[in-house]
């Protein structure tokens, strides 16, 4: 059975993160209110109600980087995540960390890219050539 993943947190401005998730990293939105909205967030789903970010430090040491703690993200086949990783570059986006190669040549080789949406949530993607190595050990 395959599952869907569904995660609500606050953004600042709705307004804002319909553009940021919709026209930016082109997910498509679903219902709303006036003080939520949901998005397909590649498959899964992400409710964005209005309110108070939650806090973030950079603790989470994965091979060289500090990545910031929470975060969300999604894993994305490598073409897939490869069109994105353009799509915000080309989009100006502020990258936590630039896109990159983690664990080259070892079990769970991946891309990945952090950056935020406009209310400071981290976000990362990552790409695999082939997911079953996002298991691997």
């Amino acid at each position: 059975m395959r599952s869907l993943f569904h995660l609500a947190y606050h953004v600042t401005d709705l307004d804002e993160a319909r553009r940021f998730y919709g026209e930016v990293l082109g997910c498509e939105e679903g219902r709303s209110t006036q003080s939520w909205v949901d998005f397909d967030f590649f498959g899964h789903q992400i409710s964005l109600h209005l309110g108070t970010p939650f806090a973030t430090s950079r603790t989470g040491k994965v091979g060289d980087h500090l990545v910031p703690m929470p975060h969300l993200g999604v894993i994305l086949p490598l073409d897939d995540w490869l069109a994105l990783a353009a799509r915000l570059e080309k989009a100006g986006i502020a990258f936590e960390i630039p896109p990159v190669i983690r664990f080259e040549g070892e079990p769970g080789e991946q891309r990945t890219m952090f950056f935020r949406d406009p209310s400071g949530n981290p976000i990362e993607i990552k790409g695999f050539k082939d997911f079953d190595g996002v298991f691997a050990r």
